[in-house]
């Protein structure tokens, strides 16, 4: 088993979820803090996007 079989592994455990769903909502809040809330709409529809990606 190579390295990013074993990154994928991780990131496909509940755990790897919990934190790969915190780092996105953080960089949401983040991004929409910088941006005032002006692409609240599509910042969500980005972190969604993400969040499938990354998430199983």
């Amino acid at each position: 088993m190579g390295l990013m079989d074993s990154a994928k592994d991780a990131l496909n455990s509940d755990k790897g979820e919990k934190a790969s769903d915190a780092g996105i909502d953080k960089a949401e809040q983040a991004v929409s803090q910088k941006t005032g809330g002006k692409y609240d709409e599509k910042i969500d529809s980005a972190g969604d996007a993400a969040d499938k990606k990354v998430g199983h």
